[in-house]
This record gives structure tokens, C-alpha cells and sequence, in this order.
């Protein structure tokens, strides 16, 4: 690929949902390989992740709830803390683009913090951020009323069934803009809240397993699915959650980099990217609270946090050093 079709095919993996890693290694195969390079370049970049998740998820059910274990979680998850809240510092200094952006994206951490639906925050976000930069051309222009779902997440608890949990996972592939990490927000609105199938402390454990290995961060799903349903489980909430992406990229590949240089779409897609980011550090905060539970656990997430800042050290390492500093505790 020439340098100008590499930036293209960037471009055109923020203007669809789902993870934008996946979704460019699909892009690539259906470039060089057509219809039979997008299944084996979309496959053998999940594939070899999603079987590594998949044994460290077996390993976590038989052995989590073991002293040892849990010591090692407990070090680990501060880590994984400063890690997000790294990768949101970075993405926000590139999605706020000016007073638009930065007021729809603290309007979105509003609405999150009050419960509203992930989806309906971010479609509010992105046409608000349309129609106030392209106010000039509706001038003289009738609007009707946009239909914006407004849906509070109702709490309570939900029977389980790998049934229901694919079809959650392939309503959060078919949605979910922005950073792999936005993940996280559409994880605890839809496990959490809404159907009750994990706690908190589950998800920091699948997000802690999802970060120590390989791959894209949305194998997660491999992890959360076998803890809930097994390797059925597993094996359906990980083809859930990347199957949208083999369709978006199979429908789209043609138009869809032109998408950006329209005025309407690409300032659609500027909202979209600051809603993702303000779910992202809702999420954070949230869990944060359940991780940072006392004066160690705090002091790993700020070192962590100014490792990665300053030095930009090794995520790794990090997570090993945070695993380290929880079986120390554990001798204490």
C-alpha cells in the first residue's frame, strides 16, 4: 500500500463501528486477498488472542477465587486504571477540536453520569455537533424534530442464556465509536446494570485479563463469555462482537472514505468520537472506585499513571510490576 492508501484506509476505520485494529487488519485482507482475505485477515488477527484469552478465562474460573489470585488482581487492577485514564488523556486532546466538541463532550459525560443509554448519548452528541457547525447551511431551512432515544438504564437482573448474550454483544459490536476502551461503557451499562450477569469486580477482572494479553482489547468478550457461558459462551460472545465489523467493512469499503469530506458526516462523526470519550471517562470513574480501595492500590495507579506519562514505559511491564506489588501485599 501506497502511504496516502495506509492514511485512507485509517480514516475509513474511524467512520464505522467497532475496533478500529480489527476492522484496518479486514480492511488490508479484502485489499490484497478480496472476499477470502477478509475472512483470513479479519480471522488470524482475532484468532490467536481470543484462544489466548479463552485459556487464561479457563484458568481464572477454577483458580480466581484463590487467595493468590485474587492478590494478583488486586495489584493489577489500579494499573489497568492508570492505563485507560492514559489512553483517554491522549485520545481527548485529539477528538475536543474547539468549544463545540468540548461542550457536546461534557454534555455526554452528563448525561452518562445520569444513567442515560450509551447509544442515545452518542447519537445526541454527534447530531448535536452537526447541526451547530453546519447551522449556516439550514438557514432558511424547515427541520423536523430528530427522534432522539433518551432510555435511563434500568437496573434489576436478567436470567442468563448464550442466546441473550450474543445478541448483546453483537448489538455492542454494531455500535460502539472510538477507542477500543469505549468498550467499557457498553460493557458495565449492559452486564452491569441493566441485565445484572457480572459485578464490577468481575468486569475490572475480564478487563485486567483482556489487557495482559495480545490482540484487541474486544476479545474481553472471549473472557466475559466464558465466565458466564463457558466455551459456548465464549465462542459466541467473541463472533457477536467482531461480526459487525466483517459487515461494515465487506458493505463500506468502497464509499466510505469520502465519508469524512463531507462537512455533514465528518462533524456527525467529531460528536460521536467526544461522546465515546466522555462514556470512556464515566466508566473509568466508576470503576476507579471499586479498584482504588486503599493507600496502595491508589499509590500503584498514580506511579503507573506517571510511568506512562513521562517515560511512556511498557503497558506489560506495568501489569506485571502491578501483579508483583499484590503478592508483596499479600506477605505484609
Amino acid at each position: 500500500l501506497s502511504e496516502q492508501a495506509f492514511l485512507d484506509l485509517l480514516g475509513a476505520t474511524n467512520l464505522i463501528p467497532g475496533p478500529n485494529s480489527t476492522e484496518m487488519a479486514i480492511h488490508l485482507g479484502l485489499l490484497r486477498g478480496g472476499w477470502r482475505g477478509l475472512v483470513v485477515g479479519g480471522a488470524c488477527f482475532i484468532g490467536p488472542a481470543m484462544l489466548i484469552v479463552l485459556a487464561l478465562a479457563a484458568v481464572y474460573v477454577h483458580v480466581g477465587s484463590t487467595p493468590e489470585a485474587q492478590w494478583v488482581l488486586y495489584g493489577v487492577k489500579p494499573v489497568v486504571i492508570a492505563i485507560v485514564a492514559q489512553a483517554l488523556w491522549g485520545l481527548s486532546r485529539k477528538a475536543v477540536k474547539g468549544p463545540l466538541t468540548l461542550v457536546a463532550g461534557l454534555l455526554a459525560l452528563g448525561a452518562t453520569v445520569l444513567g442515560l443509554n450509551p447509544i442515545a448519548v452518542l447519537l445526541a452528541a454527534g447530531v448535536l455537533v452537526m447541526l451547530v457547525a453546519n447551522a449556516r447551511r439550514l438557514r432558511g431551512r424547515a427541520l423536523g424534530i430528530l427522534p432522539l432515544p433518551i432510555i435511563l438504564g434500568a437496573g434489576g437482573s436478567v436470567p442468563f442464556s448464550v442466546g441473550h448474550l450474543f445478541l448483546t454483544f453483537l448489538k455492542i459490536g454494531s455500535v460502539l465509536y472510538g477507542s477500543g476502551y469505549v468498550l467499557l461503557a457498553f460493557l458495565r451499562a449492559d452486564l452491569v446494570v441493566r441485565l445484572g450477569w457480572l459485578t464490577d469486580q468481575q468486569l475490572l477482572d475480564a478487563i485486567a485479563i483482556g489487557q495482559v494479553t495480545p490482540g484487541p482489547v474486544f476479545t474481553t468478550a472471549t473472557f466475559i463469555g466464558y465466565v458466564l457461558g463457558g466455551t459456548p459462551g465464549a465462542l459466541l460472545a467473541t463472533l457477536g462482537i467482531f461480526l459487525p465489523s466483517f459487515l461494515f467493512v465487506a458493505l463500506s469499503s468502497r464509499f466510505i472514505p469520502r465519508m469524512r469530506k463531507s462537512p455533514w458526516l465528518g462533524a456527525l462523526l467529531d460528536g460521536v468520537n467526544v461522546a465515546s470519550l466522555a462514556l470512556m471517562a464515566a466508566v473509568t470513574w466508576q470503576l476507579a472506585m471499586a479498584s482504588l480501595v486503599d493507600p496502595w492500590t491508589i499509590a500503584a495507579a498514580a506511579v503507573s499513571l506517571a510511568l506512562l506519562v513521562r517515560w511512556r514505559l511498557n503497558t506489560t511491564w506495568l501489569i506485571a510490576g502491578g501483579a508483583l506489588l499484590g503478592l508483596l501485599r499479600s506477605a505484609i
